[in-house]
């Protein structure tokens, strides 16, 4: 097999992806952003790389096998479309896409192009205590998990009052960033998504441009009768921090702003153990490598079109239940 070739769209999080391909060998040939400064700072830093003016060049390349998506939401999905039917492998951004009509484009799109790979950076699977508390998890140290909770506490007003996410007509919390937690979820349960309930408020950013909610709870039922929660507070007064637990009936696993600690017993005078491996303890490119193997038929990437799917499906079924006010069943693709 020829050495691969990689172009990255979007410079901001999108410089971390080079980083990536080059830790796994891959050759970045070009990049790409919609603003003229990061393009002439781009052609400063990265000399031996073309710089493109539009992600179509880009995407349309004959030297490009593997393409970064790290644009703005609203615009992965056409990307991702453009770059499998292109036949070029995609690794995304999450969102990787905005409501069910795009998933259901890429998921035809990778059906007409079995060759494509795709994987999305839901990069907390990378993480070295999640990693840790995963391992555990699948050697029985918690028993049989039943219930499960995830907050993903954005403590970042600033970036929703101003910015590109006011101007995406219904910008989604959980899409933005919600998604993290409940990919940790779905991974630490082993279990998809069935169904979900969720409600929503708008306090924290009055005012703003961003008109939809800052804050959304969502309820989960897992497909082996495990339940769960997960939050997406973006207006939090709060370090940006993913807090965790996993109620298992040997356990509990705690992630907090101490630490994480092991629970193994309900005596209150027991000490429970604690769990000081890194956190976030994660690169945003770390992802990279592992994909590139399984492109290669070397490995396989932590991130698989299943989860990317199964993930999606979760969140886009939190968003419909935000707006219909009812339960909502997950679908499959």
């Amino acid at each position: 097999m020829k050495p691969l070739r990689a172009g990255v769209i979007g410079l901001g999080v999108g410089e971390q992806h080079i980083l990536g391909y080059r830790a796994a060998g891959v050759e970045v040939v070009a990049l790409c952003d919609m603003n003229p400064d990061k393009r002439a700072e781009a052609s400063r830093k990265y000399p031996e790389c073309r710089i493109v003016e539009s992600a179509e060049a880009l995407l349309d390349a004959a030297d490009v096998d593997v393409v970064s998506v790290a644009s703005y939401d609203h615009h992965h999905a056409a990307q991702v479309v453009r770059a499998i039917s292109g036949g070029k492998h995609v690794f995304s951004e999450k969102p990787l896409c905005m409501n069910e009509d795009e998933l259901g484009a890429i998921r035809d799109a990778l059906k007409r192009n079995p060759g494509v790979r795709l994987s999305t950076n839901t990069i907390l699977r990378m993480s070295e205590r999640f990693r840790d508390v995963h391992g555990r998890v699948r050697a029985g140290e918690l028993g049989r998990l039943y219930c499960v909770e995830a907050d993903y506490n954005y403590g970042r007003l600033h970036k929703i009052q101003a910015g590109w996410r006011g101007e995406i007509v219904d910008y989604s919390v959980m899409l933005g960033g919600g998604i993290h937690m409940v990919d940790l979820l779905i991974w630490m349960v082993g279990s998809a998504v069935i169904e979900v309930s969720a409600v929503g408020n708008k306090v924290c950013s009055v005012g703003a441009a961003f008109q939809t909610p800052d804050m959304v709870m969502a309820w989960l039922r897992f497909d082996d009768g495990t339940i769960g929660k997960v939050g997406a507070n973006f207006g939090c007064v709060y370090p940006h921090f993913h807090k965790i637990a996993l109620y298992g009936t040997e356990g509990t696993f705690e992630n907090g702003i101490g630490g994480g600690v092991l629970i193994r017993s309900r005596d209150p005078q027991d000490t429970p153990q604690s769990i000081q491996s890194a956190y976030p303890g994660a690169a945003k490119g770390d992802l990279i490598p592992g994909f590139i193997d399984a492109i290669l038929g070397k490995g396989k990437a932590a991130v698989e079109e299943a989860d990317v799917f199964r993930t999606m499906s979760a969140c886009l079924a939190i968003d419909k239940s935000l707006r219909t006010g009812k339960p909502e069943v997950v679908a499959t693709y």
